[in-house]
């Protein structure tokens, strides 16, 4: 039996994706009160252990895309979306069963008797996107039309809206989208060309929106500009639109067609054009962009939540196959240039992780109405979109590279990944768009000498712990120095991405370290967090001579990857069990 494994090409299917992810299990600890904790920590496992069966529906909804029907066959106008009933079984695990959309607006998710902090939906979705990746785009459009509807709608607009917004109930529930996206404005949203205009007392929309995910769904905010309005952001409202009317007529606007995609397949894109479209003002007029700004920020740390999944599956799958398959006599892993390979990988991965959970963190205290955590996650979100994002694209592709040949067959779904990382550095702002908004929030709201206060607080408390952390704060210091230059300085506008980057690598070492001390009295904690920080230090926030040849943390290095791969022998698919 054993022999006929080792033949055949290392398969987890079947893996528990919780279980087997012992990182997971100590941020879920640390991150959430004892009493989400407790409530939260079986769905995580059940979550885990339907990995395989999702990735079956996302691998079936990736091959059989929606597709649009425009006419009945009586010549009626039609216009419908028609989903596999793969995709259609991923959104009742997600909104139905999950609540997804739903537990960060209200009670009764998993019996809460309140809502439930932004960790446990962010843990839950950086397990479901290491099998499905389309869904959670209309997943957190969703979410964050709720939240800016919330925020900012009239109360006789969210109580229209908000029970079936926050359904589980798939007959009733009503998913959201956002339409910003023109042709002539893709990233200039200043130059967004969309008209309202009020007729009879409702606001009518005209216009084209060029890229519209989920565009059949019940909701979507739009940002347009009111006749007579002003030039640029300044301009700009922001309207929601229903797509029935309460009459149960369609809304005037139509589905154009939809986009062939490189990647989220599953998902329907497409293009609308607006005639005359009933819509409802949200907020105040002229504050649209500032307002749609909120719901774009959470769609960004949305985005490196899943980038983030995305590179701990590729991680999970590298280190499954690396110690499970052999070439030339030996095992992968005991390859020096697949540990260089799989360390680089491992390191990237966990910088992620830390950086969206943390920013969990951060999110929950801003809520609350801390104005200083305000400040700091208005700069995290973007410095996450920007790195986070980028950093999928490359870990995906190396995964894919370990699996050799079979990682570019699509029965497998390592193409699907790589594809499908590529969306999070474009969608919700270019990484060259996202970076000069680090720049922007340094310049003008003070956001990273908030950041650079709060992360020095955060290495204090590291500190008090027994940690040396000196390496960190200087690197640290130098980074937010770096970028203070250069967002202050028009002419060096062409080192924001590094600045943002160096930012990026030294917060994520401060949290590392900050999550070392914090998780050092929890039994079984094996000291990683620390080990990854310094890994960080030494890869990402370290010169060194290309030329030389020498490695000076290579045994720090592998200790690090060695306990890795413990942990990954000790999860076992049922598969193979």
């Amino acid at each position: 039996m054993s022999a006929q494994i080792h033949k055949n090409i290392p398969d987890s299917a079947g893996l528990n994706a919780f279980d087997a992810d012992r990182a997971l299990q100590d941020l879920a600890w640390l991150y959430l009160e004892k009493a989400d904790y407790t409530r939260a920590l079986p769905e995580l496992q059940r979550m885990g252990s339907l990995t395989q069966q999702l990735e079956e529906l996302a691998l079936t909804a990736d091959k059989n895309p929606p597709t649009l029907q425009i006419r009945a066959r009586n010549g009626a106008d039609l216009e419908r979306i028609h989903k596999h009933p793969a995709y259609v079984e991923l959104e009742r695990y997600a909104f139905g069963e999950f609540g997804l959309a739903a537990m960060s607006h209200r009670g009764g998710v998993f019996g809460a008797p309140d809502k439930l902090p932004p960790m446990v939906k962010y843990a839950l979705v950086y397990l479901f996107v290491q099998a499905e990746f389309g869904l959670c785009c209309p997943l957190s459009m969703t979410d964050s039309l709720t939240r800016t509807l919330v925020k900012f709608g009239s109360e006789e607009l969210v109580n229209t809206y908000f029970d079936q917004l926050t359904s589980q109930d798939m007959d009733t529930v009503f998913q959201g989208a956002m339409f910003m996206t023109e042709q002539a404005a893709g990233s200039d949203v200043g130059a967004i060309d969309t008209t309202a205009r009020l007729e009879d007392g409702e606001w009518k929309l005209y216009g084209d929106k060029w890229f519209c995910s989920n565009p059949d769904a019940a909701l979507g905010m739009v940002l347009a500009r009111p006749e007579g309005g002003d030039a640029g952001t300044r301009g700009l409202s922001l309207f929601l639109l229903p797509r029935t009317l309460p009459d149960g007529s369609k809304n005037a606007y139509r589905i154009l067609r939809l986009k062939e995609k490189m990647g989220t397949k599953s998902m329907a894109s497409g293009e609308i054009t607006l005639e005359g479209a009933t819509a409802y003002l949200v907020g105040d007029p002229g504050q649209g962009f500032k307002q749609m700004t909120d719901m774009i920020n959470m769609s960004r740390l949305a985005n490196g939540v899943r980038s983030a999944g995305l590179m701990r599956r590729a991680v999970s799958e590298a280190l499954f196959i690396s110690k499970n398959r052999t070439a030339f006599g030996k095992r992968l892993i005991d390859l020096p240039l697949m540990r260089r390979q799989l360390m680089k990988m491992l390191v990237t991965a966990e910088q992620g992780r830390s950086m969206v959970f943390h920013t969990a963190k951060v999110l929950q205290a801003s809520d609350a109405g801390d104005a200083k955590m305000a400040k700091v996650l208005r700069i995290l979100t973007p410095l996450i979109k920007f790195r986070t994002c980028r950093d999928a694209r490359k870990v995906a592709g190396d995964a894919m590279e370990v699996r050799g040949g079979c990682g570019y067959i699509e029965e497998w779904s390592d193409a699907r990944v790589l594809r499908d990382a590529h969306l999070g550095s474009i969608w919700e702002g270019t990484s060259n768009i996202v970076a000069l908004d680090v720049a922007r929030a340094t310049r003008r709201e003070g956001a990273l000498d908030a950041l650079f206060d709060y992360c020095s607080t955060l290495l204090t408390e590291a500190a008090s712990k027994g940690l040396m952390v000196g390496d960190i704060l200087e690197r640290l210091t130098r980074s937010v120095d770096f970028l203070n230059a250069v967002a202050n300085d028009a002419a060096r506008e062409g080192e924001v991405r590094a600045a943002a980057s160096a930012v990026y690598n030294a917060v994520s070492a401060t949290v590392l370290a900050w999550e070392d001390a914090q998780l050092s009295d929890r039994a079984g904690y094996a000291g990683d967090r620390l080990a990854l920080a310094r890994a960080v230090v030494a890869h990402k926030l370290t010169a060194t001579d290309p030329l030389s040849g020498t490695e000076t943390h290579e045994a720090a290095d592998a200790a690090l990857l060695d306990r890795a791969l413990a942990e990954a022998e000790l999860a076992t698919p049922v598969a193979a069990q």
